[in-house]
């Protein structure tokens, strides 16, 4: 009776990593209203030579943080390593010198 419950076990959809929930993950296929994989977020500093990640420049900058004050992550912005380590570094120092706010008070 013990190998029965083994084998029965195995065939369960509940476990394992078969098919999941609905909507979950991204990737090619599945039950998404959307046909095939999403598109690649290009970073934009790559892309233009010429735009320059400064310090200086908040208006630039603040298209990298939420409206609570937070650094938007590269998997979001679409950053790469490199640049989204140079934007951050700006943030903070704007932050310093009082051109970009640490956090944004409640009403």
């Amino acid at each position: 009776m013990a190998m029965d419950m083994d084998e029965d076990y195995g065939q369960d959809e509940g476990y394992g990593r078969g098919k999941g929930k609905k909507g979950k993950g991204g990737g090619a296929g599945g039950d998404d209203k959307r046909s095939g994989p999403a598109r690649r977020k290009v970073c934009r500093f790559c892309a233009d030579k010429n735009v320059a990640i400064d310090y200086k420049d908040p208006q630039t900058l603040k298209y990298f943080i939420t409206d609570r004050g937070k650094v938007i992550p590269r998997r979001i912005s679409g950053n790469c390593a490199k640049h989204q380590r140079k934007v951050s570094l700006a943030i903070k120092r704007a932050r310093m010198i009082a051109l970009m706010p640490f956090t944004v008070t409640g009403k």
